[in-house]
């Protein structure tokens, strides 16, 4: 008889791990700001020169501005999702940028993936439905990416009801 290991019991029917895209890294932000602080130091240079100084200050909250802007980006690409299945047990772990978990547990016989479409059949939303709860699904995911999602997922659930 072989010998059955915890990590071949445990093996989920299906899983996955649902993360945004971002095009643009650490690197390539530390890039951007550099560029856009060598840019806004010549305008600031020859408004200086002209007396005007303020304007000086105000590209500065420009420059901080979009800094900010660019690190919140960065920060909420650091979020994820992952939704493991068994034959009893479905769990949604959701992780936000600043590393608060979530973890919602269903029995899958209860829960019904629920997909929502605009007027061209694209796929717009996905839910986990219960009679007292939803929950959101991918909300950070593309059209395509969310209809390739729930086409796997929908399979998977539908065998682990059999």
């Amino acid at each position: 008889m072989p010998k059955m290991t915890t990590q071949t019991q445990a093996r989920p029917l299906f899983a996955a791990r649902l993360t945004p895209h971002r095009s643009l890294g650490r690197r390539g932000f530390r890039i951007v700001l550099a560029i856009m602080a060598v840019g806004l130091t010549v305008p600031a240079i020859a408004f200086y020169s002209l007396g005007a100084w303020p304007v000086v200050g105000l590209l500065g909250l420009d420059f901080a501005l979009i800094a900010w802007a660019m690190w919140a980006s960065l920060n909420d690409g650091k979020r994820y999702e992952l939704v493991t299945l068994w034959r009893d047990q479905l769990e949604v772990k959701q992780v936000d940028g600043a590393g608060k978990e979530t973890l919602v547990r269903f029995n899958p016989s209860f829960v019904k993936l629920v997909v929502d479409r605009d007027f061209n059949e694209r796929t717009t939303g996905l839910h986990l439905r219960t009679r007292d709860r939803d929950v959101v699904l991918g909300a950070f995911l593309n059209q395509d990416e969310k209809s390739s999602f729930a086409k796997a997922f929908g399979t998977a659930l539908k065998r682990a009801r059999t």
